[in-house]
């Protein structure tokens, strides 16, 4: 499949979806969008493929933002369509683990697809905010759901209202990176990540995923038991067996997802 606004690569395990924009800062138009959802799609396809990460081209972006020669004519109806908040819920939903790795302007509704990531890196350069506010709207992309439930109310108050730009310490500081890496080292380190990443058995990535997502929404009590029926399902599984018996004789283990 060919794309133009979005760069799809296969290393390995990894599937590296690169947002192609850079003399726009990687700003994030409907297109953008819907390639990078087409990308994930194909992604979730192939079984070669274990982990999915998202990052932008250039060292001076991530994503700035929406599109916003497009923003300005959106109305009621195009605000309402799924595709906005769609690619953030598709990375949710994805059974793989996925990996924003972030260097330098990570704002509005590139953040918004960051969150939908599992993980965030990001380099010492990177600057993070939610900056709708000041053009007269707020986040369409889901930052007011995920940001709080990532960073805390405290600090996603912060950041919706204030609507200024973190720099990757302070990101870090509340959770929303947990990872700081030189900006020559991030590729090398989303890699060795990739590696660590698909070394599991298929089924525990997708299951914890799931675990933390469905979990949050629920009680206590109700994740509680959730989990506890998951590792009942797992500890059935042909890997749970190869895994303890690799694990006693002090070797790799072959994970064939059954």
């Amino acid at each position: 499949m060919e794309f133009s606004q979005i760069l799809f690569e296969q290393k390995g395990p990894l599937a590296l979806l690169t947002i192609n924009r850079p003399d726009k800062h990687n700003a994030i138009s409907l297109q953008t969008l819907e390639e990078l959802q087409q990308a994930v799609r194909l992604s979730e396809s192939d079984d070669e493929i274990k982990v999915l990460c998202i990052t932008g081209a250039g060292s001076r972006a991530f994503a700035s933002g929406s599109d916003l020669a497009e923003v300005v004519h959106r109305d009621f109806r195009k605000a309402l369509e799924p595709i906005v908040q769609g690619l953030a819920d598709q990375l949710e939903r994805l059974p793989k683990p996925t990996i924003a790795a972030i260097d330098g302007i990570c704002m509005g509704g590139g953040l918004e697809v960051a969150l939908g990531c599992d993980l965030r890196i990001a380099t010492p350069e990177s600057r993070f905010a939610t900056p709708e506010g000041k053009l007269g709207i707020i986040p369409g992309g889901g930052a007011t759901a995920r940001l709080p439930r990532i960073v805390g109310r405290g600090w996603g108050m912060e950041m919706l209202l204030m609507g200024e730009p973190i720099d990757a310490e302070r990101a870090l500081s509340i959770g929303l990176v947990t990872r700081i890496v030189q900006q020559a080292d991030l590729m090398e380190e989303v890699n060795r990540m990739s590696e660590h990443l698909a070394s599991f058995a298929p089924f525990v990535p997708r299951t914890m995923k799931m675990m933390v997502n469905f979990g949050m929404e629920a009680s206590t009590a109700a994740a509680l038991m959730l989990e506890k029926y998951a590792q009942g399902a797992l500890v059935q599984t042909e890997d749970k067996a190869e895994g303890i018996a690799a694990f006693l004789e002090k070797r790799k283990p072959n994970f064939k997802g059954r």
